[in-house]
Formats: C-alpha cells, sequence, structure tokens
C-alpha cells in the first residue's frame, strides 16, 4: 500500500522527479565508468604480455624499461651489445629469448626488429599467441609484419610497400627510402600494443641502418638495398630482450646474474612486479579519480534531498490528508523514506542504462584510440556494489526529510485548529 502511494506521489510530481533522477543517473553513470575504465585498463596493461619470465635492456628504471619495451612508450637510454645478449641467449637456464630493436617508426606507428621467434613466443592475455589474419611472418629481409590497428588506420593490404623513418617522428631526409619494405603478414587484433607495432627482421634493421651513423646518412656513401643483402647485417646492439626460463624457480637467480653482469650495465626486470610498481606510482591519481566520482554522487543525492526538503511545505494538505484518513506519523515517516529509496533505484537503473549505452557507443573509439577493450556484460560484483551501495544511501538521506515530515504531522495532530 504504502510503495503504491509513494510511486503515485512521484508520478504527481513527475517535472521534478524526472530531473532529479536525471541528476542521480548522470552521477551514477560517471562513478560506474570510471570504475569500469580503471578495471579495464590495469586489465588492459596486466594482459599485455604473459608467459615471459624476464625483460632484458639497459640499466635504468624497471617501469621505464617495461615502459618501453613492452608497451612502446618512451625511448631506451642506452642499447645492449649483442654479445652480451648471447651470452644469456646461450645461459643453461635460459629456454627461449627474443631480441627487441626500436627506435625507428613508419607513419606514427613503431617499428619493432625482432626475430621469428618472436612470433612463436610472444603471449599476451591468458596465455594467447600470435594468430595471423592474412600472410606469414616475415622470412626476407625486407619483409614486414604489421598489427591490426596498422593495417587499419593506413588501409594497408598484403604486398603494400612501405618506408621506415629513422627516429620517431617522419621529418625531412629521414626515411629510408632506398630500402622500401614489404607487407607480408597482417596480425590479428590482440587489444595490446602490438596491434600498433611494424615487425621486420633485425637483419632489416641493420640494412636500414648500413649507409647511416649517429642518425645520420654517411656522406659519401650509399649501399643500396641489393648490396645491403651481401654484407653481414649481424646486429652490434639491441634495445632490450624478453627471456623464458626452463624453470619459474630460476627467475631471481637468473634476475640477480644479469643485473651484476661486470662487462655491461644491465637490468632484468620481472614483468608482474615492474607493472605493480607502475600501478603503485598511478595510484594517487586513480585514487583522486574515484573521490571526484563519488563526490558526483554525493552531489547528486545532496540535489535529491534538496528537492524533497522543498516540496515539504507543498505537500504540508497532503500529509494532513494523510492523516485525516488514519495514517499514523511513523507510516508517513516510512513514505518518505521509499520515495527517496525509490529515487535511489530509478536513478541507478536509469544510470547504469546511460553508462552501458555509453560504453556502447565509445567501447570502438577507445578501442582505436588509446587500445582499450571495454566488453559490456551483466553486471559484475562491483556494479551490483555500486548500484545497492547509492540505493542504500539515497534511502538513508531520505530519512532526513521523513524524519521532518514526521516532526510535522506529529505537531499538526496535536495542535488544536479553530
Amino acid at each position: 500500500m504504502l510503495i503504491r502511494l509513494a510511486i503515485a506521489s512521484l508520478l504527481n510530481r513527475r517535472a521534478t522527479v524526472i530531473l532529479t533522477l536525471f541528476t542521480i543517473a548522470l552521477s551514477v553513470a560517471l562513478l560506474l565508468g570510471v570504475e569500469k575504465l580503471r578495471q579495464d585498463a590495469k586489465a588492459s596493461f596486466a594482459n599485455t604480455i604473459s608467459q615471459t619470465d624476464l625483460v632484458v635492456g639497459a640499466r635504468s628504471g624497471s617501469i621505464q624499461l617495461l615502459l618501453y619495451s613492452v608497451f612502446r612508450i618512451g625511448n631506451a637510454t642506452s642499447n645492449i651489445s649483442w654479445d652480451s645478449y648471447q651470452h644469456f641467449a646461450n645461459h643453461p637456464r635460459v629456454k627461449w629469448t627474443v631480441p627487441l630493436s626500436l627506435g625507428d617508426s613508419h607513419r606514427g606507428f613503431r617499428v619493432l626488429g625482432t626475430s621469428r621467434d618472436y612470433f612463436q613466443y610472444y603471449r599476451y592475455g591468458r596465455g594467447q599467441p600470435l594468430t595471423f589474419e592474412q600472410g606469414q611472418r616475415f622470412e626476407d629481409l625486407y619483409d614486414a609484419v604489421i598489427g591490426a590497428d596498422v593495417a587499419r588506420e593506413l588501409g594497408y593490404t598484403l604486398g603494400q610497400s612501405m618506408i621506415v623513418a629513422h627516429g620517431l617522428v617522419d621529418i625531412g631526409n629521414s626515411g629510408h627510402k632506398d630500402k622500401p619494405f614489404r607487407v607480408v603478414g597482417i596480425l590479428a587484433r590482440t587489444g595490446t600494443p602490438v596491434d600498433r607495432t611494424v615487425h621486420v627482421s633485425l637483419a632489416g634493421i641493420e640494412a636500414m641502418h648500413i649507409d647511416w651513423q649517429a642518425g645520420v646518412p654517411i656522406p659519401g656513401r650509399s649501399i643500396s638495398a641489393e648490396q645491403a643483402r651481401q654484407m653481414d647485417l649481424e646486429p652490434r646492439a639491441i634495445t632490450a630482450f624478453m627471456v623464458g626460463l626452463t624453470s619459474k624457480i630460476s627467475a631471481f637467480q637468473v634476475q640477480r646474474q644479469i643485473n651484476e653482469y661486470r662487462r655491461e650495465p644491465m637490468q632484468a626486470i620481472l614483468p608482474g612486479v615492474a607493472l605493480q610498481e607502475l600501478w603503485d606510482l598511478m595510484s594517487v591519481a586513480e585514487q583522486a579519480l574515484r573521490a571526484v566520482s563519488i563526490l558526483v554522487v554525493v552531489a547528486g543525492l545532496a540535489g535529491m534531498l534538496s528537492t524533497i526538503l522543498n516540496t515539504l511545505a507543498e505537500r504540508r494538505r497532503e500529509m494532513a490528508i494523510l492523516r485525516s484518513v488514519g495514517a499514523r506519523p511513523l507510516q508517513i515517516f516510512t513514505l518518505f523514506t521509499l520515495e527517496a529509496g525509490l529515487y535511489g533505484l530509478f536513478g541507478t537503473l536509469l544510470g547504469y542504462l546511460v553508462y552501458s549505452l555509453s560504453l556502447l557507443a565509445a567501447a570502438d573509439w577507445l578501442l582505436e584510440s588509446y587500445g582499450l577493450n571495454l566488453q559490456l556484460g551483466p553486471p559484475g560484483s562491483l556494479e551490483w556494489i555500486i548500484l545497492g551501495a547509492v540505493t542504500f544511501a539515497a534511502t538513508l538521506v531520505g530519512m532526513i526529510p521523513a524524519y521532518v515530515a514526521y516532526r510535522n504531522t506529529l505537531a499538526d495532530g496535536l495542535s488544536v485548529r479553530i
């Protein structure tokens, strides 16, 4: 009975109710969206690399090494020699290694020089291997394998010719125009930086730079693409390399040996540990963003409270009529509390609808622009907690005007009217 009466009362004031519900809905949608982005961004970073025991590069910070070697963000402070790489590649506890050479680009996408083992051992997500949407891995010196985003944004297909630029920006005479590459493979989408990477062989990287020195072409020396094929193209240095061990137990032992290597300053990191350090570094901003979202919800509930309090004077006659037909002050209190609870319930449901529609509309854009693969599904435990908490908070807030109405009706019931 009281629930029907509360719904009828809300419908009678539908214009004000709709505005209040919309305010609560937007605040709930924002809170859900922030939590979704936070969780999926963390999952996206965590899923970028798996089943790799160590990542090794020149000595620097562990987060910096993780960012440039795995996420293609930033640049290495220095390279490591090929001899040092070979030394640890032949380590008895090392099962496989994948060398990485960074520093070039193609139309805004990073170019990665590596070996064919990259396509065999690189894993992402829950141990998922790289697969080809079209074509195959590189075999020839000037073959290139591109990620899904590279193919989609540049419109590249198999057989496409492409020029690699020296450095991260293609300006002036920075392109290796005399040694074009040919697309032989397009990788299936992974939702990781692999999608935005052009992969070529280490020998291809050496061939491009064989007549360059200190980042510029050597004056008076020009070696053609065919001449480069006849030359020794073993790398002199690489940026980093990934390591898979014969046993997880030996990870700390091999890591210590690499970090204490005397011939060259090197650093080995455990990807999972470095990733946790990254999230710890970002935790302040993460918590600040969450706090702002919660404050928006609080503002929405405050607006609801203000709306209900402002209608108390207008509804005094309504309360008098209810008292005249036998309603008790406690029932008036319950009525106002129910109305506030319905505000919270319908507001959170509308907020979840707004959140879901916004997620559907922005999912492709977020994936293309930031590599965030947001999946819309039924509400998870966190969503249910948020929806329940907002509804419960609205009910608690509603007890304030409910108590005021209770006091008013009690006073009206005790007063003598002439």
